[in-house]
């Protein structure tokens, strides 16, 4: 009988790739505020699990910012029709009580996802949030950030190297 792409997928494609992560992780996390100033590095805890009979899957990590804990969730797919990595992210640091929708490339050892978010507070124009999963092998993965101001280049905001425990 012929697989249908889902299938297709979760036996050897993208969806495979995501179930690949599933598991408890730990690791280093590193934040920047600008280009070169590292402000923080600390321990953080991750688990990714999946959902709905493997079409997502969910990364839930705990870390903190300058002593101060803080946790976010990603609910990450691969989006078969359009061929995209997908994701939904909330936090208690960096989103407030906005939810980031993001979609982006597949990558040679993961993907590469740019969102937006602002504040009307702060004008009309959004800023550009890219996240990077590199898969370095079934031990080891590293998940980088990078904010994007208007009119600027990107410069690295979050770095977070998890092996799995």
């Amino acid at each position: 009988m012929a697989q249908n792409k889902f299938e297709q997928s979760l036996a050897s494609g993208a969806h495979q790739k995501l179930q690949s992560l599933v598991g408890s992780w730990s690791g280093i996390t590193k934040t920047w505020f600008e280009k070169d100033v590292l402000v923080d590095e600390c321990l953080s805890t991750a688990k990714i699990s999946s959902i709905l009979g493997g079409r997502f899957i969910v990364y839930d990590y705990e870390s903190s910012l300058e002593g101060k804990p803080l946790e976010g969730k990603m609910i990450i797919g691969f989006d078969i029709p359009y061929q995209k990595f997908t994701f939904s992210w909330i936090d208690s640091f960096h989103m407030g009580t906005q939810i980031m929708h993001a979609k982006g490339e597949v990558t040679e050892k993961g993907f590469s996802i740019l969102g937006a978010y602002g504040n009307p507070e702060y004008g009309d124009q959004l800023f550009g949030w890219r996240t990077e999963l590199e898969i370095i092998n079934d031990e080891k993965i590293i998940f980088s950030a990078y904010n994007i101001m208007p009119g600027e280049e990107e410069t690295k905001a979050i770095e977070a190297v998890y092996k799995r425990l």
